[in-house]
């Protein structure tokens, strides 16, 4: 799995980093217009990422305008659906109307901070990135 984790604060990159570790490549973008960069370059490349782990509190482009950006791309290159990257919101940000936007523009789950090991893995077997024990 090809995962990309977009973060401003290193303790909480360090933190994903290490859980992601066991089930594929991560890399690491620290803001959310370097997110948007190394997606776009991923998919010119034809090496699209399967993940995106994405913080929504982020200096410059928050979390929902990279939400939003990469969804944009991936409808100029054709990508729809169930074709589409999957992406966690990662975030501290526990409010309704967030939580509404960052669906109704298309992420497929919203993990608040910390985040539990347990629910992050229920959730990678939602997507059958790790199979079920």
């Amino acid at each position: 799995m090809k995962i990309l984790i977009v973060e401003d604060e290193f303790t909480s990159r360090v933190i994903m980093q290490k859980l992601l570790l066991p089930y594929g490549e991560a890399h690491v973008a620290v803001n959310g217009q370097e997110a948007v960069e190394v997606f776009s370059r991923a998919l010119a490349d034809n090496e699209p990422y399967d993940l995106i782990c994405l913080d929504i509190m982020m200096s410059g482009m928050d979390g929902l305008q990279v939400l939003k950006e990469i969804r944009k791309l991936e409808g100029e290159n054709g990508i729809v659906g169930p074709y589409w990257v999957k992406i966690i919101m990662t975030t501290s940000v526990d409010e309704p109307k967030s939580i509404l936007e960052a669906f109704n523009s298309q992420c497929e789950a919203y993990l608040i901070k910390p985040i539990e090991r347990r629910k992050f893995i229920e959730q990678l077997r939602k997507f059958d990135f790790i199979l079920n024990p």
